[in-house]
């Protein structure tokens, strides 16, 4: 098997054929992940701020946990986005007859039905749902799901990160690419300009991309979202302890570690860490690596960076990208942003075709 290929998954369910007849699932992981996990582990714990990339949360048991978190009061994210869907759905579905919806880190369904109800009123047979996450049982448990609630749905699930398998992702439809959640504050400024490069170039000229971006507010209500009082974002922020331990053969305690975040209001970001409550020594046998931590130093799990509006119209710009319609709620929490190519990228995408076309016309002369 060559790496960074996708192998087509056999789906096993009781379910009916004739909904499993309508799921395709391909894994581009099952090669890749553990060398990336080795690579980026040895980096991050070998930093002056040793950190884990927050990818590695999503294991199953990360995964069911973050459900969770989406489900409560104190995270406000999640429920403040689906009341801006519940009313913009329609105005966000419409002059979409047909093509894909693909949602990057999909998770579960409770975001993408909304909008699948409104499609399914009237032409849900010509559109197709490309789901594309890290977590393969996740994925397939929201697909099957899907396809029984919605009789005439094809979908097509991509295992897969979506940093950087985007060319298995199917281009020959329209596309409405779909970015939920506040996932594009987890990158840094440069590395969120690079991501949506990228989205841009596999997107055509009537293509869109809905970006979901959480928005600065009060400190108080940021940090609670994340220091919940039933303590399941602690959890969530440890399991990626056991991924390394069970990935890589590691021997970290989770109850060494402390749960810590807070907003750092001079990069306008809350920050998760893991902090030592005692100076620990952890062996990682597969990496032949000891990594000594000293007491009350941290692991930076994570960082959540919060916008305005003009850092978002910043951002958006320098990848290529224009903002076509802006989605709020009342309170200016949250924002979901229709975002299309701009006029001067397509331009220069038309010249570098025209320039390529010219070479190609004096090589054969």
């Amino acid at each position: 098997m060559k790496s960074n290929s996708c192998v087509r998954e056999e789906i096993l369910s009781m379910y009916s054929a004739s909904s499993i007849d309508r799921i395709e699932v391909k894994n581009c992981m099952s090669d890749t992940y553990s060398n990336d996990l080795k690579n980026d582990v040895l980096k991050g714990l070998t930093a002056t701020q040793k950190y884990i990339p927050s990818k590695y949360f999503y294991d199953t048991y990360g995964s069911r946990l973050f459900e969770e978190i989406s489900l409560l009061p104190e995270y406000y994210v999640t429920h403040t986005e689906l009341s801006i869907l519940q009313d913009t759905a329609s105005a966000i579905i419409e002059n979409f007859p047909e093509g894909d919806l693909i949602e990057l880190g999909s998770g579960a369904n409770v975001k993408i039905k909304t909008l699948l109800d409104i499609a399914y009123k009237s032409y849900l047979a010509d559109i197709r749902y490309v789901s594309v996450d890290v977590s393969e049982a996740l994925l397939v448990k929201a697909l099957k799901e899907l396809v029984t609630i919605y009789p005439d749905l094809r979908v097509l699930g991509i295992v897969a990160d979506f940093t950087k398998h985007m060319k298995e992702i199917p281009l020959d439809r329209n596309k409405v690419f779909i970015f939920f959640g506040s996932t594009i504050g987890n990158f840094t400024e440069k590395e969120s300009i690079v991501f949506l490069k990228n989205i841009a170039r596999f997107m055509g000229p009537n293509d869109r991309f809905l970006l979901g971006l959480d928005m600065v507010k009060p400190k108080e209500i940021l940090e609670l979202a994340y220091n919940d009082p039933p303590g399941i974002t602690s959890k969530f922020n440890k399991n990626i302890l056991s991924v390394v331990n069970r990935e890589l053969d590691a021997n970290f305690h989770r109850d060494h570690f402390d749960h810590v975040a807070f907003f750092n209001g001079g990069k306008n970001q809350i920050e998760m860490h893991l902090r030592a409550n005692r100076t620990v020594s952890v062996k990682i046998k597969k990496l032949d690596l000891t990594v000594e931590i000293e007491k009350d130093e941290t692991i930076r799990t994570e960082i959540s960076r919060k916008f305005r509006r003009e850092s978002a119209e910043k951002m958006v710009d320098e990848a290529g990208l224009r903002i076509n319609r802006w989605f709020s709620d009342p309170q200016g929490w949250f924002s979901l942003v229709e975002l299309k190519k701009s006029t001067s990228y397509l331009w220069k995408e038309h010249l570098r075709t025209q320039i390529a076309q010219r070479k190609a016309k004096r090589v054969k002369g």
